[in-house]
């Protein structure tokens, strides 16, 4: 079982809803070729699909009115917050409505005294925290990208922090959304643990904008430490850094943040960031806490590389140097293209049980030079999670399906490993036929049946998650 509806776009269902609309909001409803364009917009190797117009609602009810209309008419509609995912999530492959959430961007309230706060989706991650600075208080997850709250929880994403912090999974406590009909749902209230009824906000974060329309969150923060402190450790060998995050898990340090870095990655970051990090397999590691509780992790972290031969350990509480290594690391992406300009880039990521991560990214660097690929490798290793980047000649058909097949390899080695084809990304539609092969059939039809509960038309962003 797959979408319940087939992949057949509705021209005419479309046009009217359009119509519809434009009598309702008038010129809100934009259609220009450069804005569609924009919305279809993906950091990766999937073929962009415009959607057929771009709205940008301003309150709850607007969402409500336009799911209205979409559902009436049959339209599809894609929820759009800032275009960073990797997946092809934000494509339009029916056409239809796109849904910016730019415009609901707001901090509804903070309870400082409980720890949390209640958002619109369209706020990005630095704008929150620069709303909550005043409060002592932050909001933790952090994919890289600037990402919007709404996106965030629709992908169930996670990021740098993870390993101490958990990943959006965990950050929200409550969800309000609209269902596929145009009614509003509430999944929980604010209170830090429920045992009242189904789990509806873990339903839909992680849904990818495929059961309901996120309007609102609920988010759980946390208290600015006391002192940071960040390092860098560079090993002889990759499976001597990821042992050493192995070991570091399994001892219980509270590290904030494990990063990992391979030298091909290295190299374009210290070229495209202006640093010199050694070129070397590297971590880059924060530690949260005390100014005591810092030198105390830091302190047992460097015995701990040192028994897996590290060749430099350094670290530092200084905010300014702390600042440029986190960005240099969020610009790898970036610093990755630069290695060959003009390249396509097929970027994937899988996630396996920490004590088989130095097997994973072992095999994954074979089989890139194997393939004769230049794959540059990061991952957020503290809970086995790592991204790999193939920089491929876009005018290469050949490199193109190469590419294609190592991705399909490195997912199945993730899967066998006990892992998973996906630590962040979502699947959208570049990991959909992969899903199947991690959960297996039973699984698969039980989303397809939720799915149909509560989507019945597939009008909510149609074509992903599911194989069509």
């Amino acid at each position: 079982m797959t979408d319940q509806t087939p992949l057949r776009r509705n021209a005419k269902g479309i046009a009217t809803a359009l119509d519809v609309m434009r009598q309702q909001f008038g010129d809100r409803v934009q259609t220009g070729a450069a804005l569609r364009a924009q919305h279809a917009h993906t950091t990766t190797w999937l073929e962009t699909q415009p959607p057929d117009a771009v709205f940008f609602p301003r309150e709850t009810a607007e969402v409500q009115e336009v799911l209205r209309i979409c559902s009436a008419y049959g339209m599809p509609l894609v929820p759009f917050g800032t275009g960073t995912s990797l997946e092809g999530h934000v494509n339009a492959p029916l056409g239809g409505l796109s849904l910016d959430f730019a415009e609901m961007n707001k901090v509804l309230a903070v309870h400082p005294e409980d720890m949390d706060c209640v958002v619109q989706p369209g706020i990005t991650r630095k704008a929150l925290n620069e709303e909550l600075r005043a409060t002592g208080l932050f909001f933790p997850v952090d994919p890289g990208a600037d990402a919007s709250i709404g996106g965030m929880a629709a992908t169930r994403a996670s990021g740098t922090n993870a390993v101490r912090y958990g990943t959006m999974r965990d950050a929200v406590i409550a969800v309000e959304a609209v269902t596929a009909d145009g009614r509003v749902m509430r999944t929980a209230q604010r209170a830090r643990k429920t045992s009242a009824g189904y789990d509806l906000t873990r339903l839909l974060v992680g849904s990818e904008g495929t059961l309901a329309v996120i309007t609102e969150l609920t988010l759980r923060l946390h208290g600015i430490p006391e002192a940071v402190a960040a390092a860098t450790c560079s090993f002889p060998t990759v499976a001597e850094a990821c042992n050493a995050v192995i070991e570091t898990i399994q001892y219980g340090v509270p590290v904030a943040r494990i990063e990992f870095l391979d030298v091909v990655s290295i190299r374009g970051i210290n070229a495209y960031s202006g640093l010199s990090l050694p070129e070397a397999p590297l971590l880059l590691l924060e530690f949260h806490g005390s100014e005591a509780g810092v030198a105390e992790q830091s302190e047992t972290f460097g015995e701990i590389a040192a028994e897996h031969g590290a060749l430099a350990f350094d670290w530092t509480a200084d905010a300014e140097a702390r600042s440029a290594m986190w960005q240099a690391r969020h610009d790898a992406y970036w610093a990755m293209k630069s290695l060959r300009p003009g390249a396509d880039v097929f970027v994937t990521d899988v996630c396996v049980p920490v004590s088989k991560l130095a097997e994973a990214v072992t095999a994954s660097a074979e089989k890139a030079k194997a393939e004769g690929f230049i794959a540059p490798t990061v991952g957020h290793v503290g809970d086995g999670n790592f991204h790999v980047a193939l920089l491929i000649d876009p005018e290469d058909p050949a490199a193109r399906a190469r590419a294609e097949a190592y991705v399909g390899w490195l997912n199945d080695l993730a899967i066998s490993l006990g892992g998973t084809c996906t630590g962040e990304h979502g699947i959208g539609q570049g990991k959909a036929k992969y899903l199947g092969r991690e959960l297996g059939q039973t699984s698969l039809d039980m989303m397809s049946a939720i799915k149909q509960a509560m989507d019945p038309d597939n009008i909510l962003n149609p074509g992903k998650l599911f194989q069509a």
